[in-house]
């Protein structure tokens, strides 16, 4: 009689298998460039459509576009920053539909996002014409697939879920209608700004999405979509996005994740967060920075598991991160003339970003629309103490 063999063998073998399948849909390789290169590289076509902050100078040029900007108007800027947040987009969301409905929302000159942000910022920017689409982003059951897992194939991909559904539903919001009126309010001198986080260099890009959107046709659809797509892309969660560009003749690709890698909201670049402006004093600008999340502590007994205690690790950081980034931009607020409000998810409320369950999605929306509506969406930060 053969003797029989180990039954270990048999998942073993299934395990090679897929080991040999997988080399197979493996990424491709990347072109390898050099630093200088990317210093001076551009997408094709796209000329001056962004930063790279993290260089002073660049940071800098920021600076003197807001000077600019609020010398032609004669008064204060009015800046809106969008911060990440996942699924509490909807929250945001809501904050800025009830907002309109109670009356006194801004006609912003400025608007930055970042991560769920970032996809909520051209309508932000659009006004409270754009409300409905903004809502129906949110709530109306588009975000529900997000989380397409890749099955055993994904530890072999760069995500654990597809970004199929992430770029439908970036396609579903922004049309060349969109992006023409995005273009239409950038020459009247309004700015539309998004962060991602480039790999690469482990440094935040701000692209300026009015300069993309002026381009026009086609290609300048494509990119206005690309960095969206890249600026919600969660490491690990979606893959990353490749952005083709070009430096002396040579192209290559850049790899862009999500701007929440680096920085939870983008209001003033790290390198000027210790800069005191020398110019006249007086109110320079009202800053508003909606924080799609909670701030506060959360108590709750943490289950002795692996995906919860990631999950509540990841929401400990987050919090912490976000509010340091807030205690700094209060404190540059503090000395440069800027008055700051912010608003968030208040405590109690389930916040995971990663919940895109409608139901829940729709809830969230409510609240915030309930506080916007209300006048109480927004609180300084200001301590009072004596």
């Amino acid at each position: 009689m053969p003797r029989r063999k180990p039954q270990i063998l048999r998942p073993l073998a299934a395990i090679l298998f897929t080991l040999g399948l997988t080399s197979a849909c493996a990424a491709p390789a990347r072109i390898v460039y050099t630093a200088a290169e990317q210093r001076a590289a551009v997408p094709p076509g796209f000329a001056d459509v962004r930063l790279s902050i993290s260089e002073r100078a660049e940071a800098e040029k920021l600076i003197d576009v807001f000077r600019a900007e609020r010398a032609a108007r004669g008064r204060p800027l009015e800046i809106l920053s969008l911060s990440g947040g996942g699924a509490n987009g909807a929250f945001g969301a809501g904050v800025l539909y009830g907002w309109s409905q109670h009356g006194g929302r801004p006609t912003f000159d400025i608007v930055t996002g970042i991560s769920t942000g970032a996809l909520a910022a051209p309508f932000a920017f659009l006004g409270p014409a754009y409300d409905e689409a903004l809502k129906a982003g949110y709530t109306g059951g588009g975000s529900a697939n997000l989380l397409d897992f890749e099955g055993l194939f994904a530890f072999f991909r760069p995500s654990l879920f597809s970004g199929r559904p992430l770029e439908r539903l970036v396609e579903d919001l922004i049309d060349d209608k969109v992006v023409a009126a995005v273009a239409k309010e950038h020459r009247a001198g309004r700015r539309l700004l998004v962060g991602t986080t480039n790999l690469d260099t482990q440094s935040l890009t701000l692209w300026n999405m009015g300069a993309i959107a002026s381009v026009g046709g086609a290609n300048a659809t494509r990119l206005f979509r690309k960095v969206m797509i890249a600026s919600a892309s969660v490491p690990g969660v979606f893959p990353p996005v490749m952005v083709d560009v070009e430096a002396d003749g040579r192209r290559f690709a850049e790899m862009h994740v999500d701007g929440s890698a680096i920085a939870s909201f983008f209001a003033v670049p790290d390198s000027l967060l210790l800069w005191t402006d020398q110019e006249s004093a007086g109110l320079k600008a009202r800053l508003y920075v909606l924080i799609n999340g909670a701030l506060d502590e959360d108590f709750a007994v943490t289950p002795n598991k692996t995906i919860s205690i990631l999950q509540r690790s990841f929401d400990v950081a987050s919090k912490t991160n976000t509010r340091t980034e807030l205690t700094a931009v209060a404190a540059f607020a503090e000395r440069n003339g800027l008055t700051l409000r912010v608003s968030h998810v208040p405590p109690g409320v389930n916040s995971s970003p990663l919940d895109f369950n409608q139901q829940r999605m729709t809830a969230r929306f409510e609240q915030g629309r309930s506080a916007g509506a209300a006048g109480t969406a927004w609180e300084s930060l200001k301590d009072d103490t004596p």
